[in-house]
């Protein structure tokens, strides 16, 4: 279902939110409608901020913003509270570039992570429908007003009349941002890959010839311009590095196997994706992107404060191979 289509479901009940917010601001019954937005606008700013946390907070702001507002106008409020959330983001997203360390070449986005074989959460599936984290690394690239114009506009159906008054643009120039922001994403988006199946055997086949030395192994699953980007964040900063071309990559992943971790198979964004465990602690996570029989894309998260906050069970990583 498309953003418009869920928006559009929803109108004639946010009109009666609105005239019940406009007879005495029930917050009970505000608060039970936008946790029925809740998903909705979780996902929305993961996708303009790639961060867990960040999008948390932007969502908490738009609730303060409702619970302050006089809504009794507003016929559309999921609508209302898309544009909200779009508005916080993009405030933040500024802010963000001014103050910003980290060099954006090695930034790795927050992941969605769930063990391999378990039901995958509601949240989950919200967060991470069709967003990969390559996907995500290139809206990093983007400006911020071209970032909102087409997340909003390409993946939430939001109109570019409501989106050029979020951005102070006129209509117009707000499409232009959003085709510029397009044409950047198509650019630099690797295709679509196989079946998740067939992904999770080319990552299992990666990881066996890395544990066995196996060169012409790892050779025969890594395109020759494939792509790594590891990410170790403040407290690992030697880490971060950008690795480009197949032998270069295979020097990097011999020489990782050396070191004896435990392993398990989760599943980021959709991705097949593998745990490192380190005496019972998550240590970081490695997701593969596959375009045809071929890995492209290798993301490693090994920001020790960030793989902190990813919510494995101690029944989880127990279960890690070494």
């Amino acid at each position: 279902m498309t953003g418009r289509e869920r928006g559009d479901r929803r109108v004639d009940h946010d009109r009666e939110v609105a005239r019940t917010a406009g007879q005495g601001a029930d917050k009970e019954f505000l608060a039970r409608r936008f946790d029925a937005d809740r998903g909705h606008l979780r996902a929305v700013a993961y996708r303009m901020l790639g961060s867990l946390s960040e999008a948390e907070d932007a969502v908490q702001e738009a609730w303060f913003k409702l619970s302050r507002s006089d809504v009794s106008g507003v016929e559309n409020l999921s609508g209302w509270l898309t544009t909200v959330v779009g508005r916080v983001c993009l405030d933040m997203l500024r802010s963000r570039g001014s103050r910003r360390e980290d060099p954006l070449e090695y930034y790795v986005p927050d992941p969605v992570v769930r063990v391999a074989d378990s039901t995958d959460p509601e949240h989950a599936a919200e967060l991470t429908e069709s967003v990969g984290l390559a996907l995500l690394v290139v809206l990093d690239t983007l400006g911020p007003a071209e970032r909102l114009a087409f997340v909003l506009h390409d993946m939430f159906a939001v109109s570019f009349d409501e989106i050029a008054r979020i951005v102070d643009r006129t209509p117009a120039a707000t499409r232009q941002l959003a085709s510029r922001a397009r044409r950047r994403v198509q650019d630099a988006t690797p295709a679509p890959g196989p079946d998740a199946r067939r992904q999770r055997e080319i990552a299992d086949a990666f990881l066996a010839a890395a544990h066995g030395g196996d060169f012409e192994g790892l050779l025969a699953v890594l395109d020759p311009d494939v792509v790594l980007r590891a990410d170790g964040g403040r407290t690992l900063a030697a880490v971060s590095k950008v690795v480009r071309g197949a032998e270069a990559v295979i020097s990097q992943a011999l020489t990782y196997a050396k070191f004896r971790t435990g392993v398990l198979q989760v599943v980021a964004n959709g991705q097949p994706a593998v745990l490192s465990v380190v005496k019972g602690r998550p240590s970081s996570i490695m997701t593969f992107t596959v375009v045809g029989d071929r890995i492209v894309e290798l993301h490693i998260l090994a920001d020790p404060e960030r793989m902190a906050t990813l919510g494995f069970t101690e029944e989880e990583l127990a279960r890690a191979t070494y």
